[in-house]
């Protein structure tokens, strides 16, 4: 099986300036981090991609479009399945005092807890209030698969990768460490930010060596590298391939280093006005978001 090749190295999705409507592109400035740049409200130009983000040979065009509205790389109608590991880096496992976990721990999300750059995370009444239900941030490696996967290699994992993006985890603890099953904890509504662009598998040609941070409020709380991964990016599509096809359009996102809030002495929680950003290098830039408490005012997404 031969690698996913793309005419783009980086997409993003938007609102353009010269349509209101939604396209894709490839932004024009290729060292430009579109999430900062979105958020500061500098200008981003983009050469239009005629066709899907999910079809490979989709044509770069000449046109340019401006960027009116950064949004996530692909939208909830093309995300197939939201899969999702923890525990996944040694030092986190070693933070929260449990071992290393001998098989992948996987839960999914609902469609409906992603959200892209710029939104806010919505913290829900459940949730409520966040001093007891600590609401927390995990910076992750999200995985795009490309073509359908099933029962493949970890040789020939990395051949079935469109490319990769950024997530926030947003977590809510009480919730989490009430049952053994975490998707309920981590599925709410419009928690999950992802984007800020997708970067192709050919521009990344080793997953294992990207760093990834998290910045709250001004202060780095999480500073890791996929290096620390105990279940590398080949590992991970080869493990849930097995018997189970992976569509194109799956996200998978693959855990979160150390540096997570309820850890911490005294704990760390997201509150009402925090703001929140992650970063993952490899061209995949910043991911902006603040958080709102429901009932406390109409919330951005």
């Amino acid at each position: 099986m031969s690698p996913i090749r793309t005419q783009w190295t980086r997409l993003i999705r938007f609102v353009a300036a010269e349509t209101s409507q939604v396209h894709i592109g490839q932004p024009v400035d290729a060292s430009l981090d579109v999430g900062l740049a979105a958020f500061r409200g500098n200008s981003i130009k983009a050469h239009e991609i005629v066709g899907s983000a999910l079809d490979p040979a989709v044509h770069l065009s000449k046109t340019v479009l401006t960027v009116k509205q950064l949004l996530s790389p692909l939208s909830r109608e093309e995300v197939k399945y939201v899969r999702c590991l923890g525990l996944n880096y040694a030092d986190h496992a070693a933070e929260a005092n449990l071992p290393a976990p001998p098989f992948p721990v996987l839960f999914v999300k609902p469609i409906t807890s992603l959200l892209g750059p710029g939104a806010d995370i919505l913290i829900p009444k459940v949730a409520q209030p966040v001093k007891e239900h600590l609401p927390d941030y995990e910076v992750e490696l999200v995985i795009v698969i490309g073509k359908p996967a099933r029962d493949v290699s970890e040789a020939d994992a990395l051949d079935y990768v469109l490319g990769y993006t950024a997530a926030n985890d947003v977590s809510f603890r009480k919730h989490q460490m009430a049952v053994s099953q975490w998707t309920f904890s981590k599925g709410f509504d419009n928690t999950n930010p992802f984007g800020p662009c997708l970067v192709s598998a050919a521009a990344i040609p080793d997953p294992q060596k990207l760093p990834l941070k998290c910045t709250l409020n001004g202060t780095v709380v999480q500073d890791g590298n996929t290096s620390d991964q105990i279940f590398t990016v080949r590992q991970t599509v080869a493990f849930l391939s097995q018997a189970t096809t992976l569509e194109s359009g799956s996200i998978i996102l693959t855990g979160t280093p150390k540096g997570v809030g309820f850890v911490k002495k005294p704990p760390v929680y997201l509150k009402h006005g925090d703001k929140m950003s992650v970063w993952v290098g490899g061209g995949i830039g910043t991911l902006v978001n603040d958080v709102k408490e429901e009932g406390r005012g109409e919330a951005k997404l």
